[in-house]
């Protein structure tokens, strides 16, 4: 009971965030296209978020061990608000600079949330070690089903109450403004070891060159990752002139990355037995 009790805590603070970061997804590029940029301008300001994300990674975990992981979930929440509320202006420096605030409380909301659950989790409850996949499960379920929500709603609010592209950033407000407040209010703090940022990098980069397998996944990864950036930057402008309703289509993507997963896992963990290669 006292793990459930600690989980649940820890959902209530977390989920309201995810949430808010599926829902500044769906119809981003619409806004930017509503506001009046060309092409090329909405491409800089995709490449300003994505940018400030992979700087502020490389120093993220020292800055949340330093801050503490608590007041980094809240700032994760206050820089994610702040964004949302940027993309009122219709001023290009102003969306920029949106762009990068996002970058860095996404930085934080997926470093920030975690390190403060496995902390708390060993060190101050004692719970064992084999109970935090049943947590990070959850999470995952609940955040495939808050992606196909996400969609949805934009979609209801952008068109059905025709609110127009801008609705679904005010309504991920106070879903970030919750998450910040419940873990503010209701989780201790806890920090991590006090390093330098250029012993933490050099600490990676030694992994790296020293193991092949991690260098190699990490390229692997890096070349998904990129991918998956080029066609959130281009599906909105394919599917739009065909009058595809986009927070429907969404809703479409995360659903079916949802099933995938589900499928690999059942045949990882199922009488299939299959081993990635």
């Amino acid at each position: 009971p006292a793990f459930r009790r600690f989980q649940r805590e820890f959902l209530l603070g977390y989920l309201p965030a995810l949430a808010a970061d599926w829902l500044q997804g769906p119809l981003l590029f619409q806004l930017l296209q509503s506001r009046g940029f060309l092409r090329s301008q909405i491409a800089a300001l995709y490449s300003c978020g994505f940018a400030s994300n992979v700087a502020f990674g490389l120093v993220s975990g020292v800055f949340v061990d330093r801050l503490g992981r608590k007041k980094s979930c809240v700032l994760s929440s206050g820089l994610c608000s702040a964004s949302c509320l940027l993309q009122l202006s219709r001023d290009f420096l102003a969306l920029a600079a949106g762009r990068v605030l996002a970058g860095l409380g996404t930085s934080l909301l997926f470093s920030a949330f975690e390190s403060w659950y496995v902390h708390e989790h060993l060190e101050r409850h004692d719970f064992p070690a084999e109970w935090i996949p049943d947590t990070f499960s959850r999470v995952a379920l609940w955040n495939s089903g808050l992606a196909v929500a996400a969609g949805l709603v934009a979609e209801l609010v952008a068109e059905g109450l025709v609110l127009g592209p801008v609705a679904p950033f005010l309504v991920a407000v106070p879903f970030l403004v919750l998450s910040g407040i419940f873990a503010g209010k209701n989780w201790d703090e806890n920090y991590g070891k006090n390093r330098s940022c250029g012993k933490a990098c050099g600490e990676g980069l030694r992994g790296l060159v020293s193991d092949p397998r991690a260098l190699l996944l990490g390229l692997v990864q890096a070349l998904v990752e990129s991918i998956l950036l080029i066609f959130a930057f281009l599906w909105t402008p394919v599917l739009e002139p065909h009058g595809i309703p986009l927070g429907i289509a969404f809703s479409g993507f995360t659903a079916a990355s949802a099933a995938g997963s589900a499928l690999f896992r059942r045949g990882v963990s199922g009488r299939l037995r299959l081993q990635p290669l």
